[in-house]
């Protein structure tokens, strides 16, 4: 299971920089980018900031082997956890304008297989890698019309968004990035076993 970042006695071993998860399921031999010498047995504790410049309802989809979760203004808007192959779990939330903070945190554990990825659908429900770079406030303050502490709330997903499978979230994503067909195609072609099966415990 994912460990306790700030009570678990966690060894800090360094720091990867990215604006977006994009980590599709691969052999564990490719290996995990930003990370030399690391193929299992590791966690890592994603934090960033975004800007929502269109109030409105977004939908979140976490795609990660092995267990992952997802907070937004330190609320859990996904629970993706456990030992499991590739599975991705999706829900949706209403963000007011302004600030938010999100956070990721991931572990794999033993080999064969690895993945981490968060996509985003908008008011407009067109799917998108999540790209903190999408998400920055105007570049002058004086525009920024929203308060400073913003919110979110929870709301049900629909049947059509809650059936979505990893390959339909891929299609989706190729319409929007055409860029992304080589990578998810090599990622069908991984030999990752899609599935639920789940194991959890300390």
């Amino acid at each position: 299971m994912l460990p306790d970042f700030e009570n678990d006695p966690v060894e800090r071993v360094g720091e990867i920089w990215t604006d977006v998860l994009n980590i599709l399921p691969r052999h564990w031999r490719s290996g995990f980018p930003g990370l030399t010498d690391r193929f299992e047995w590791f966690a890592i504790d994603y934090n960033g900031r975004f800007w929502i410049d269109q109030p409105g309802r977004y939908t979140f989809a976490l795609l990660s082997d092995d267990g992952s979760r997802l907070f937004i203004d330190d609320v859990p808007v996904i629970d993706n956890d456990c030992q499991h192959p590739p599975d991705l779990r999706i829900a949706a939330v209403k963000l007011e304008g302004g600030g938010h903070q999100m956070r990721v945190s991931y572990f794999q554990g033993p080999r064969d297989c690895l993945a981490l990825v968060l996509a985003i659908a908008g008011p407009d429900g067109r799917w998108h890698l999540f790209n903190t770079g999408d998400f920055k406030p105007p570049s002058n303050p004086e525009n920024w019309h929203y308060p400073a502490a913003s919110s979110l709330i929870p709301v049900p997903v629909t049947p059509a968004e809650a059936s979505i499978t990893m390959d339909e979230l891929f299609h989706r994503l190729i319409e929007t990035n055409p860029s992304q067909k080589g990578a998810i195609k090599a990622a069908r072609k991984s030999g990752c076993s899609f599935g639920a099966i789940r194991t959890c415990g300390r």
